[in-house]
């Protein structure tokens, strides 16, 4: 038994429904304006779908296989393995705006569909694990690996972005701790971001901050396994204790599709890594 959230910058798992629901926000429940997500654990042979609308759809296979169909475009076999810690990045399918999606499950699967209005891009496409790009980032106790899924730059979306981290227990993530909730390119950029948290020991838990440069919004929550944080703006560092492997799946939008971001000047001394030049 878990003890409930105790502020609205934490979501805890939602027991398993009839529909495979285990997680959700939209900009209602989030208090913000851009995106929505939601995950599921689906049984072989069962389905999601959603009616064709203004939004731009990001379907992410975490575990599992599924069959998609965006429109008249039809993705078999999307997955690219059975637990988030298997190692190879997830498969996605990124949907444009104006196409009903429908997701069949050909084994049990984790999906997570991401949403956020539609962008001046409108791109579908099956985007497998091996165009993804791998990145193993920092050093010592900050060392994790991160995968690309849905990288800003170029014409790869019209709004969404999307990684996921793999961080070794013991050490820290999303650090030094950065910001981007100001538009103001291209020195920072705003979007809202989400962390959907798994464990490789399903007892794991990590420390999350979410705190703005005046600490007008200071929040320390720890995530468990299936739980959402919301970090609507501030610094979000990511601490992950010894002996719990971390996994976790990031979603950005925001007015314009741009990765830029501000280093807590505190905190600075501690970068030790570079983005990726964004892919065009």
């Amino acid at each position: 038994m878990r003890a409930p959230a105790n502020h609205p910058l934490l979501v805890r798992a939602l027991p398993r429904g009839s529909d495979g629901l285990v997680c959700a926000i939209d900009p209602a429940s989030a208090g913000w304006t851009w995106t929505t997500f939601h995950v599921y654990r689906l049984e072989p042979g069962q389905q999601i779908a959603r009616a064709a609308d203004d939004q731009e759809r990001l379907v992410l296979l975490l575990e599992g296989y599924a069959s998609v169909r965006a429109g008249a475009h039809s993705f078999e076999r999307v997955g690219s393995r059975m637990s988030v810690f298997d190692g190879p990045p997830a498969e996605v399918v990124l949907v444009e705006p104006g196409l009903d999606v429908s997701v069949v499950a050909s084994t049990t699967a984790l999906v997570g569909i991401a949403a956020a209005p539609g962008g001046p891009v409108r791109r579908t496409a099956h985007i497998r694990a091996s165009e993804i790009l791998v990145e193993d980032r920092g050093s010592g106790n900050t060392a994790r690996r991160i995968h690309h899924l849905l990288p800003p730059g170029g014409d790869a979306a019209g709004r969404l972005i999307s990684f996921e981290a793999f961080t070794p227990g013991g050490n820290w993530c999303s650090y030094p701790p950065h910001k981007h909730d100001t538009e103001n390119p291209p020195v920072e950029a705003a979007l809202e971001e989400l962390y959907y948290y798994r464990f490789a020991r399903p007892q794991g838990f990590a420390f999350a901050r979410v705190y703005t440069p005046d600490l007008s919004l200071d929040e320390t929550m720890t995530p468990m396994d299936g739980d959402l944080v919301l970090v609507p703006r501030g610094y979000h560092p990511v601490g992950v204790p010894a002996g719990y492997d971390c996994w976790f799946l990031n979603i950005m939008a925001g007015p314009n599709r741009a990765w830029h971001f501000t280093v807590d000047p505190h905190h600075e001394w501690l970068m030790n890594w570079s983005p990726p030049t964004p892919r065009g």
